[in-house]
Protein backbone atom coordinates (compact mmCIF):
# COMPACT_ATOMS: atom_id res chain seq x y z
CA UNK A 1 0.00 0.00 0.00
CA UNK A 2 1.50 3.30 -1.15
CA UNK A 3 1.65 5.95 1.41
CA UNK A 4 -0.76 9.00 0.88
CA UNK A 5 1.84 11.77 0.26
CA UNK A 6 4.74 11.60 -2.44
CA UNK A 7 8.45 12.75 -3.11
CA UNK A 8 8.79 14.75 -6.13
CA UNK A 9 13.15 15.27 -6.78
CA UNK A 10 13.30 18.44 -9.01
CA UNK A 11 16.39 17.70 -11.44
CA UNK A 12 18.12 15.76 -9.36
CA UNK A 13 22.16 16.08 -9.62
CA UNK A 14 23.40 12.65 -7.58
CA UNK A 15 22.35 9.88 -8.65
CA UNK A 16 23.32 8.16 -5.76
CA UNK A 17 20.96 10.39 -3.54
CA UNK A 18 18.45 9.60 -5.88
CA UNK A 19 18.88 5.98 -5.65
CA UNK A 20 18.91 5.74 -2.23
CA UNK A 21 15.48 7.92 -2.04
CA UNK A 22 13.76 5.76 -4.48
CA UNK A 23 15.08 2.52 -2.02
CA UNK A 24 13.56 4.63 1.22
CA UNK A 25 10.43 4.66 -0.64
CA UNK A 26 9.79 1.70 -2.14
CA UNK A 27 10.76 0.55 1.69
CA UNK A 28 8.06 2.65 3.38
CA UNK A 29 5.85 2.65 0.12
CA UNK A 30 6.02 6.41 -0.88
CA UNK A 31 5.56 7.01 -4.76
CA UNK A 32 8.44 9.30 -6.56
CA UNK A 33 8.34 11.84 -8.99
CA UNK A 34 11.17 12.88 -11.05
CA UNK A 35 10.79 16.03 -12.48
CA UNK A 36 13.44 15.62 -15.75
CA UNK A 37 16.12 17.08 -16.98
CA UNK A 38 18.25 14.58 -14.46
CA UNK A 39 22.05 15.35 -14.17
CA UNK A 40 22.53 11.73 -14.62
CA UNK A 41 21.22 9.64 -16.96
CA UNK A 42 18.82 7.18 -15.11
CA UNK A 43 19.77 4.30 -15.99
CA UNK A 44 23.24 4.93 -14.32
CA UNK A 45 25.60 2.36 -12.18
CA UNK A 46 25.63 4.57 -9.50
CA UNK A 47 21.59 5.16 -9.30
CA UNK A 48 21.63 1.48 -9.43
CA UNK A 49 24.11 0.76 -6.79
CA UNK A 50 22.35 2.96 -4.58
CA UNK A 51 18.86 1.40 -4.94
CA UNK A 52 19.90 -1.94 -5.19
CA UNK A 53 17.36 -4.03 -5.82
CA UNK A 54 14.83 -2.26 -4.40
CA UNK A 55 14.80 0.66 -7.56
CA UNK A 56 12.12 -2.36 -9.12
CA UNK A 57 9.54 -1.76 -6.20
CA UNK A 58 9.66 1.62 -6.28
CA UNK A 59 7.00 3.25 -7.31
CA UNK A 60 8.47 6.09 -9.78
CA UNK A 61 6.99 8.35 -12.01
CA UNK A 62 9.11 10.48 -14.79
CA UNK A 63 8.31 14.32 -15.75
CA UNK A 64 10.06 15.06 -18.76
CA UNK A 65 10.01 18.76 -17.42
CA UNK A 66 8.44 20.99 -14.43
CA UNK A 67 5.73 22.61 -16.58
CA UNK A 68 4.20 18.74 -17.56
CA UNK A 69 4.85 17.91 -13.48
CA UNK A 70 3.12 21.07 -12.29
CA UNK A 71 -0.43 20.59 -15.01
CA UNK A 72 -0.10 16.89 -13.53
CA UNK A 73 -0.54 18.04 -9.98
CA UNK A 74 -2.73 20.62 -10.29
CA UNK A 75 -4.85 18.37 -12.58
CA UNK A 76 -5.07 15.77 -8.99
CA UNK A 77 -5.35 18.36 -6.72
CA UNK A 78 -1.72 18.02 -4.87
CA UNK A 79 -0.54 20.60 -2.73
CA UNK A 80 2.66 21.21 -3.55
CA UNK A 81 5.43 21.44 0.02
CA UNK A 82 8.55 22.91 -0.94
CA UNK A 83 11.56 21.90 0.97
CA UNK A 84 13.65 24.84 1.39
CA UNK A 85 16.74 26.62 2.66
CA UNK A 86 15.00 30.02 2.50
CA UNK A 87 11.73 29.07 4.21
CA UNK A 88 10.55 29.79 7.59
CA UNK A 89 8.19 27.48 8.48
CA UNK A 90 9.94 24.46 10.10
CA UNK A 91 8.60 21.38 8.40
CA UNK A 92 7.75 19.69 11.98
CA UNK A 93 5.19 22.63 12.34
CA UNK A 94 3.49 21.77 9.61
CA UNK A 95 -0.27 19.89 9.17
CA UNK A 96 0.62 17.22 6.02
CA UNK A 97 -2.59 15.90 4.46
CA UNK A 98 -3.84 13.21 2.11
CA UNK A 99 -2.30 13.93 -1.85
CA UNK A 100 0.43 16.07 -0.65
CA UNK A 101 3.79 16.22 -2.85
CA UNK A 102 7.22 17.13 -1.03
CA UNK A 103 9.39 18.69 -3.60
CA UNK A 104 13.33 19.18 -3.01
CA UNK A 105 15.21 20.83 -5.40
CA UNK A 106 18.22 20.06 -7.07
CA UNK A 107 21.52 19.55 -4.71
CA UNK A 108 23.69 21.97 -6.30
CA UNK A 109 20.88 25.32 -7.14
CA UNK A 110 17.43 24.17 -5.50
CA UNK A 111 15.13 25.43 -7.58
CA UNK A 112 14.14 28.76 -9.48
CA UNK A 113 12.50 31.36 -7.86
CA UNK A 114 9.39 30.38 -10.47
CA UNK A 115 9.19 26.71 -8.23
CA UNK A 116 9.07 28.65 -5.29
CA UNK A 117 6.23 31.38 -6.21
CA UNK A 118 4.10 28.03 -7.54
CA UNK A 119 4.65 25.99 -3.83
CA UNK A 120 1.73 25.83 -1.19
CA UNK A 121 3.87 25.98 1.32
CA UNK A 122 7.68 26.47 2.15
CA UNK A 123 9.13 24.33 4.41
CA UNK A 124 12.30 24.57 6.29
CA UNK A 125 14.59 21.61 8.17
CA UNK A 126 16.13 23.77 10.94
CA UNK A 127 20.05 23.61 11.23
CA UNK A 128 20.68 25.15 14.57
CA UNK A 129 24.49 23.98 14.09
CA UNK A 130 25.04 26.11 11.47
CA UNK A 131 24.96 24.31 8.33
CA UNK A 132 24.06 25.44 4.79
CA UNK A 133 22.04 22.23 4.05
CA UNK A 134 21.81 18.48 4.92
CA UNK A 135 22.27 16.00 2.37
CA UNK A 136 19.36 15.43 -0.26
CA UNK A 137 18.38 11.81 1.01
CA UNK A 138 18.56 12.76 4.62
CA UNK A 139 16.52 15.37 4.06
CA UNK A 140 13.86 13.86 2.57
CA UNK A 141 13.97 11.09 5.06
CA UNK A 142 13.26 13.38 7.96
CA UNK A 143 10.60 14.85 6.12
CA UNK A 144 8.94 11.43 4.95
CA UNK A 145 9.07 10.51 8.01
CA UNK A 146 7.12 13.27 9.85
CA UNK A 147 4.57 13.12 7.16
CA UNK A 148 4.27 9.38 7.75
CA UNK A 149 3.92 10.39 11.57
CA UNK A 150 1.13 12.76 11.15
CA UNK A 151 -0.81 10.62 8.12
CA UNK A 152 -0.58 6.85 9.38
Amino acid sequence: MLASFRIALYQPDIAGNTGTILRMAACLGVAVDIIEPAGFDLSDRNLKRAGMDYLEMAALTRHVDFDRFDAWRRAGKHRLLLLSTKAALPYTDFSYGDGDILLFGRESAGVPDSVHDLADARLLIPMPGGGRSLNLALASAMVAGEAMRQLN
